[in-house]
């Protein structure tokens, strides 16, 4: 039975990951951080399944933490480590640079750090997937491959750039198998809030439900490449199967513009999205990032993965469940 720890565990990518995991018969062990209150909501389903017990195991961490990371390698002497934590907003970066730069660069660092000396220590292999992300393209043109000149535009974008290249100087210098996903936008019902797809089809719930008028949203003209998250850990596990590690675009091939995802959202509930959406300037980014479109070529061709959820389904998708969380509300 295959080992594996997840870093991000409770987050969206995390759960569909540990789904995907234990379902392949992994092993499963996570890292949360210990806070006064829970949000675990994303994976109560595993953690409560009494069949699970021996197979979904939780650790306290935390990424600004490097003893606690070497303790729980130690302790769980994984065969595969999918480094997902992170401060993920790319707004709320430029609020709090420093520490996303500590969480996100620093912080895989320091994971990487503990693998290595875990694998020195043991003399056995681990492979290590490092989560990339679009943003690290910013004002890089379209369309945007593995070959394309990484131009961030974010504290966020920064930080994960830094960490991309702190996991790249770890394989070509300790001979690590270490793959990095170079992956763009992907959303599903279990986004957090405030990000601006589940934002939107939040509002079209409540507003459809009676019990919301506006929503205020920021740049309609930004365009993404947008997929489905349950596809993407896929593209993830497949990283971690292949002979040699490598990094790796993984989107849809194409995107789309907010304004589109707005109008799609509120026309699944027939509803006019004009009469309900307002500008606020307090959600646009100091720089913005215009177009991403990533170019899967290479994860299509090497590993064989392609999305399976199409850019109208997810939003469907998304607003079908967030329908039904307004209605029980």
């Amino acid at each position: 039975m295959k080992r594996a720890l997840i870093t991000g565990v409770t987050g969206q990518d995390g759960s569909y990951l540990s789904e995907l995991l234990l379902s392949k018969g992994y092993e499963v062990h996570g890292i949360v951080r210990r806070a006064s209150t829970f949000n675990r909501d994303r994976i109560d389903h595993l953690a409560l399944d009494p069949a699970l017990h021996d197979r979904f195991v939780l650790h306290y961490g935390d990424m600004a933490d490097g003893s606690s990371l070497r303790r729980v390698m130690e302790t769980v002497a994984p065969d595969e480590v999918y480094n997902l934590a992170a401060q993920s907003h790319v707004r709320v970066s430029f609020d709090q640079p420093e520490y996303t730069a500590d969480i996100v660069a620093t912080g895989t660092l320091r994971l990487l750090e503990a693998v290595r000396e875990h694998i020195q220590r043991g003399g056995r292999q681990v492979r290590f997937y490092q989560a990339g992300s679009s943003e690290m393209f910013g004002a890089a043109n379209p369309p945007q491959s593995e070959a394309t000149l990484f131009h961030p535009r974010s504290p966020y974008a920064v930080s994960k750039l830094a960490a991309h290249w702190h996991a790249v100087n770890h394989r070509e210098a300790y001979g690590m198998f270490v793959a990095n996903g170079l992956l763009f936008n992907h959303e599903s019902p279990r986004r957090g809030e405030s990000f601006v797809t589940r934002k939107i089809t939040l509002a079209v719930g409540r507003i459809a439900a009676g019990k919301q008028q506006q929503l205020a949203l920021g740049n309609l003209d930004a365009r993404r490449d947008w997929g489905f998250a349950g596809d993407y850990v896929d593209a993830m596990w497949r990283m971690l199967q292949a002979d040699q590690p490598d990094d790796y675009v993984v989107a849809t091939g194409e995107s789309h513009s907010v304004r589109e995802f707005v109008e799609l959202a509120f026309d699944h509930v027939k509803l006019d999205w004009r009469k309900h959406v307002t500008f606020d300037e307090r959600y646009t980014r100091p720089s913005e990032v215009d177009h991403l479109l990533g170019d899967p070529t290479k994860v299509r061709t090497k590993l064989g993965w392609a999305p399976k959820v199409s850019f109208p389904q997810l939003v469907q998708m998304m607003v079908e469940a967030d329908l039904e969380i307004a209605r029980r509300g």
